[in-house]
């Protein structure tokens, strides 16, 4: 995983080098848009296909594989953004 490109309160895209199941490289993007007082976060990941990841696609539904899995990211990010640090507390 390596960073890529951060623009802050607006991007950041990170460059994947996947070894399993199929070796392949994808680039994933977080966008931020001002919603009110909060922010609306989008996950995206993009990526070319090999051969064998088409056949395996043909089977496999991909949103649903790893669909829940960016679902409990985001939820995470979330928390953690919300949290308030016990140590920026006791911060002078």
């Amino acid at each position: 995983m390596t960073l890529t490109e951060s623009r802050p309160s607006e991007l950041v895209r990170i460059n994947l080098e996947f070894l399993k199941p199929f070796a392949g490289t994808s680039t994933a993007e977080f966008t931020f848009k001002p919603e009110g007082n909060q922010t609306a976060v989008t996950w995206s990941m993009t990526g070319k296909v090999n051969f064998m990841a088409k056949v395996v696609h043909l089977f496999m539904d991909m949103d649903r594989m790893i669909g829940d899995k960016f679902e409990t990211g985001l939820a995470q990010l979330k928390s953690i953004t919300e949290a308030t640090p016990s140590t920026a507390r006791s911060q002078p």
